[in-house]
């Protein structure tokens, strides 16, 4: 095995190990700290994958900006935090028949499917084809700045109601 597969299957391991962690704590702070575990686990993937922007943008928005939001509105949630809470669901048992059933239409696919791929070039001036999508009023800045205000707005909403105690 090569130095990529081994790390693959760490990077792999660990997202999923998260994951599970994610749906399976009865405390909804440590399932967001497991979940902000598995937002690493993908952008350490998406490097072995060679998309280095991919991967920082994992990083920036996912970890840095809604994983933080997210542990933000925890902490300022009243009784959120409080460790009597009751964390249970009564349909669990529900939810892992679906998960299983899942499961198994996801392996019958992968099993029962032909993954033969071949590479593609990738054109030489891609990143500028990317960075005019960015920039550009018709391309993708107006939904990331839409998505910046909101998180904006959810972050100042939190500090008002945190404050009102």
């Amino acid at each position: 095995m090569t130095l990529q597969q081994v790390l693959f299957i760490i990077f792999g391991a660990i997202t999923l190990g998260a994951a599970l962690m994610v749906v399976t704590r009865r405390n909804v702070f440590h399932a967001a700290l497991f979940l902000i575990l598995s937002f690493f686990g993908i952008a350490g993937l998406y490097v072995l994958l060679e998309a280095p922007f991919l991967a920082a943008t994992q990083m920036f928005i996912y970890v840095g900006g809604i994983a933080i939001l997210i542990l933000f509105a925890l902490m300022l949630t009243q009784d959120m935090m409080n460790p009597n809470l009751t964390g249970a669901n009564r349909q669990w048992g529900l939810a892992a028949l679906v998960a299983v059933a899942l499961c198994a239409v996801l392996g019958w696919t992968v099993l029962n499917h032909n993954w033969a791929v071949t590479p593609g070039d990738v054109p030489a001036e891609s990143i500028v084809n990317l960075g005019k999508a960015l920039v550009d009023p018709a391309g993708l800045v107006l939904p990331f700045e839409v998505a910046s205000v909101m998180l904006l707005v959810a972050l100042i909403g939190a500090v008002t109601i945190a404050r009102e105690r």
